[in-house]
């Protein structure tokens, strides 16, 4: 099931919760990576489009995703970008790009079956000699339960948030972000949690199934928007042999 973030939520509440400004440094850390000599650009889970808003004015961007809603908000900050509605771990388009990348939307493949396929995507969709880009948020070795508070408001509406990462059960690859919301909307006010499971593998888990799918790797520094809690400060960047 979609979370309500990304679904009935999304149009009035995720820009609020999750600002296109926060992202500039992701932006410029994309583009640093991807040069100038890349011309077409495909974002898997592009989401809101608030990366992407910082690469449209350099690159021809495809921006995928699975949720419709937050394709709505993406097409408001990216009216020059192609939209399409897919899954990451089955799209096919038929067609190749300079370059593939794939941030936090990695985060929701819970199976190690589901992050290899997304893998495949991307080298599916990546010209020889292309760049690919993952982002994940965290590695497993580097966990720890966290909580904190988002706070947002703007004219007639507000929003509190708490967002709490948190793992059931250690030995698997999986934990858990809880979304508390409360939003008052003139006057109205209304509390809605909003549960997501997240895959969390060991970071050489990672680099063994970007290896296996065909592609070089290397690692990066990372900026993560000035965030506190179990983020890695690590962003895989690979090729697919020419």
């Amino acid at each position: 099931m979609t979370a309500r973030l990304y679904s009935d939520l999304a149009l009035e509440w995720y820009p609020l919760l999750d600002p296109r400004e926060d992202h500039a440094d992701e932006g410029e850390l994309y583009a640093s990576v991807l040069g100038d000599d890349v011309r077409t650009v495909l974002e898997l889970g592009s989401g809101a489009g608030n990366g992407a808003s910082f690469l449209t004015p350099r690159y021809a961007m495809t921006l995928c995703d699975l949720s419709p809603a937050m394709l709505e908000i993406s097409r408001g900050q990216n009216p020059a970008a192609e939209h399409v509605v897919g899954d990451m771990r089955s799209l096919r388009l038929s067609r190749v790009f300079d370059a593939v990348l794939v941030h936090d939307a990695l985060s929701y493949l819970t199976t190690r079956a589901d992050l290899r396929a997304a893998l495949e995507t991307a080298f599916a969709h990546l010209r020889p000699g292309g760049t690919a880009i993952f982002a994940p948020d965290g590695f497993r070795e580097d966990f720890y339960e966290f909580s904190t508070l988002h706070e947002a408001e703007t004219e007639g509406r507000a929003l509190r948030c708490i967002e709490w990462f948190w793992d059931p059960d250690p030995g698997d690859d999986t934990c858990v972000a809880d979304y508390v919301l409360a939003m008052r909307d003139r006057g109205n006010t209304r509390v809605v949690h909003d549960r997501h499971e997240i895959g969390l593998y060991p970071k050489q888990v990672w680099l063994d199934l970007i290896r296996a799918t065909g592609f070089g790797v290397r690692t990066i520094a990372r900026c993560n928007h000035g965030l506190e809690g179990p983020y890695t400060n690590e962003v895989f960047v690979c090729r697919r042999p020419a």
